[in-house]
């Protein structure tokens, strides 16, 4: 068995609608790898159905892919941090709002609550960007998460310079070299590209 397999990563999804197939895709490559994930969904990413895909469909997805529940409010999440339950928690994709919460210590989603929870026992958090206003409203939070310890990022890019210029975009097929950087506590470079 390789060392991997015995690490258990949450894996934490919040509204970014439009990038659910990708972050569901490096969720099964997780799974696929032999890590155990425990899903996590903040409130609107578990209920809100959108032109993406149904709540009840992403939520069996994931489901199905772990082999557990949905962690979907505070009181679910809260454990994390006490019983040392993650090696490794993943915000993938993370919406401007959740990184502003991150950013402000605003810990009232099972994503944001999650993180406080398993930041407590200095364990690494690695976050896929995926918001439109990166490099406008959001460019703070991700500056201030960057400064901190234990808080890495999947590489990301400006997704459509010309039409949203402000818009970024985490590079999804990094997300699994990403994760073994981050359980290693360093930083995937290339960060921006």
């Amino acid at each position: 068995m390789a060392e991997h397999e015995r690490l258990s990563i949450g894996f934490a999804v919040t509204g970014s609608f439009c990038t659910f197939s990708k972050a569901f895709a490096q969720m099964r490559l997780l799974v696929q790898e032999g890590y155990a994930i425990t899903p996590i969904m903040s409130e609107n990413a578990y209920s809100t159905d959108t032109r993406f895909g149904r709540a009840a469909d992403w939520v069996r997805q994931a489901e199905e892919l772990s082999g557990h529940s949905v962690v979907h409010t505070i009181a679910q999440a809260e454990p994390i941090g006490p019983k040392k339950l993650l090696d490794l928690l993943i915000i993938a994709p993370c919406t401007g709002n959740t990184l502003g919460k991150l950013a402000c210590g605003i810990y009232d989603t099972a994503p944001t609550l999650a993180f406080k929870s398993h930041r407590r026992n200095g364990r690494p958090v690695l976050i896929a960007v995926s918001t439109n206003d990166a490099l406008d409203g959001s460019a703070a939070s991700i500056g201030l998460l960057m400064g901190r310890k234990g808080v890495f990022f999947v590489p990301f890019e400006q997704d459509d310079w010309h039409a949203k210029p402000t818009s970024c975009v985490a590079d999804f097929e990094k997300l699994l070299p990403a994760a073994r950087a981050a359980l290693e506590e360093r930083q995937l470079q290339p960060l921006i590209f």
